[in-house]
């Protein structure tokens, strides 16, 4: 008998395949005292010296197999083991703790991984698994021993695991039929080289991963993020069709992406993507992204041993200007707290950092920090089409402090004769029910609002969106939230402003026609989504859409919209 699991759908599509279960070795430590340390640091870098060339080898497999731009992850990976907060940290523990190498590489990657786990931010947490993915690999080398090998890995399997990394989803063989794990998030590396891959994923299975045993047959659907287990033949057989038409979808979509994205009836959508570093830039312009509708700057500060200066962030936010040719490139402002523990800041410890000193919170409070950014991006301005975006806004005086302190900048900039652009837009973002309930008074101080489903969700719903134990209760198509970005989408129209949304439910191509229906001028999303949304929009008649999303307002949870909306397919 089949059973269904409910996971998370981190890459889109479905796949019929069997179950391989990816174990990987989990190493004991046993912490020593050393005497000689001097040895001990040469042991240290001998292991970072193999974890480098065993990580190049895996760079050149990513980017045959996936391009330049998916293989930079490895970069980032290189990058860390010259980190002096890494590996340096851990050959200065070795010398002040005269602890061995192994137990010093596994406690600062701990407490590394920990840090980005706990940042509120979902492209930062992710990063978390890069820390690990990298340490593990170090110490393994350090115990010499050899990391799992996917040899046993063939065309047609389901790769099951507790949780993967970008080494391991670089090393999955041509034909993998798709992906499962216990853990993980839609923006971990493994999970955007799986939606690169075309490999449909489905994560955060929890302790429900457990029912699946080697060789169970899958339906792996990553559109609706469900695993049917052991299906019967008239569920396989449904599977088969819905494969060959998506098959056949993504090919028309990728051939029309260059073109604009109108309704049927004429309406303008615009299709911007969300950008994590400066490293996404290329796969965003590759996929016709008209702009982009959220570009992170956190990576600067977390990927830093000090506080950026102006000239850093000027340089970055210059490229991602330039590279965009004066299509609109909405760069957020610092979005980091009390719960961000930078090693060089003296950010305080909070019994709830979600709900505390964060984003546009802590920049008003440190206007050095903050004036440093404005600053940065007035002089970037000139490169291109800015628009600067104001992260968890509550109230209207966070608004005018933020906008004040914007235009104390500009003068003190153009004052000492630096060029500013005349022309730049000022937006917030919406991610607090409050400022969605209050958004029609919000909007008269803005040039435009984005809406940021993921805190919106997890804050409407008080449903912590790492928390698999409440996994089942995060879900951003449930008609709360839905009903408070309608409320968005009209106070943006009664004060003639644009309103878009950057989180990950804008790139949900089955949601795609409520939201039209909801009144988005803009969809910002992972570059890979760009084409299927845009095909999805041609298809939409706008009145059908208003009329659907109206009841979807009307219906009990997010399973029953999405029950709706597969009626009308």
């Amino acid at each position: 008998m089949s059973q269904t699991i409910q996971g998370v759908g981190a890459a889109p599509g479905i796949n019929l395949g069997t179950a391989v279960w990816w174990r990987k070795e989990q190493p004991t430590v046993t912490v020593k005292t050393v005497a000689d340390t001097q040895a001990e640091t040469a042991k240290l870098k001998q292991a970072i010296n193999q974890t480098k060339e065993q990580i190049n080898t895996l760079r050149q497999t990513a980017a045959e197999r996936m391009g330049e731009e998916e293989a930079q992850v490895f970069d980032a990976h290189l990058a860390f083991l010259d980190d002096p907060g890494f590996t340096g940290e851990m050959e200065n523990r070795i010398h002040s703790q005269k602890k061995n190498a192994e137990a010093i590489c596994q406690e600062v990657t701990e407490e590394m991984s920990a840090l980005m786990a706990s940042l509120d931010d979902e492209y930062m947490q992710a990063r978390a698994d890069d820390i690990r993915d990298v340490g593990s690999r170090l110490l393994l080398n350090l115990l010499g021993k050899k990391p799992f090998d996917p040899s046993q890995l063939k065309a047609g399997d389901v790769v099951v695991a507790e949780e993967l990394t970008p080494s391991d989803t670089a090393q999955f063989p041509e034909g993998i039929a798709g992906m499962v794990t216990a853990k993980g998030s839609k923006t971990a590396h493994a999970a955007i080289m799986a939606r690169t891959l075309g490999i449909p994923a489905v994560l955060g299975l929890g302790a429900l991963i457990n029912h699946i045993q080697d060789d169970d047959k899958l339906i792996v659907n990553g559109d609706k993020g469900t695993i049917i287990l052991n299906p019967g033949e008239a569920e396989e057989q449904e599977a088969r069709k819905l494969i060959a038409a998506q098959k056949e979808a993504r090919e028309a979509a990728l051939k029309e992406a260059a073109a604009d994205a109108y309704t049927a009836d004429g309406k303008r959508i615009q299709t911007f993507a969300n950008i994590g570093s400066l490293n996404d830039i290329e796969l965003a312009v590759k996929n016709h992204a008209e702009g982009v509708g959220l570009f992170r700057t956190e990576f600067l500060y977390l990927e830093s041993d000090h506080w950026p200066t102006e000239e850093e962030q000027y340089q970055a936010y210059a490229k991602v200007l330039s590279a965009f040719n004066g299509r609109p490139v909405v760069i957020r402002t610092l979005d980091i707290g009390g719960d961000k523990d930078l090693p060089y800041a003296d950010l305080p410890k909070e019994e709830n950092p979600f709900l505390g000193h964060r984003a546009i919170r802590y920049c008003l409070a440190n206007p050095d920090v903050f004036k440093t950014q404005l600053k940065a991006l007035l002089r970037a301005s000139v490169h291109g089409n800015l628009w600067i975006m104001f992260p968890m806004i509550e109230n209207l005086s966070e608004i005018r402090a933020a906008k004040a302190l914007l235009e104390e900048c500009r003068q003190e900039l153009t004052s000492a004769g630096t060029e500013v652009a005349d022309d730049i837009k000022v937006g917030i973002m919406i991610e607090v029910p409050a400022a969605a309930v209050t958004a029609d008074l919000l909007a008269k101080e803005v040039d435009f609002m984005s809406i940021g489903t993921n805190d919106l969700t997890q804050y409407t719903l008080a449903a912590d969106r790492g928390n698999e134990q409440v996994a089942h209760l995060y879900d951003a198509a449930h008609p709360a939230v839905l009903r408070l970005v309608k409320m968005t989408c009209d106070a943006a129209d009664q004060a003639g402003i644009l309103v878009g949304m950057c989180g990950e439910l804008a790139g949900d191509v089955t949601m795609t026609e409520i939201l039209v229906g909801l009144g988005l001028h803009e969809l910002s999303m992972s570059a890979s989504a760009i084409p299927e949304v845009k095909q999805r929009v041609r298809l939409i008649d706008s009145a059908k859409a208003k009329a659907l999303a109206d009841k979807a307002l009307q219906l009990e949870d997010g399973d029953q919209v999405r029950a709706l909306i597969h009626s009308q397919q």
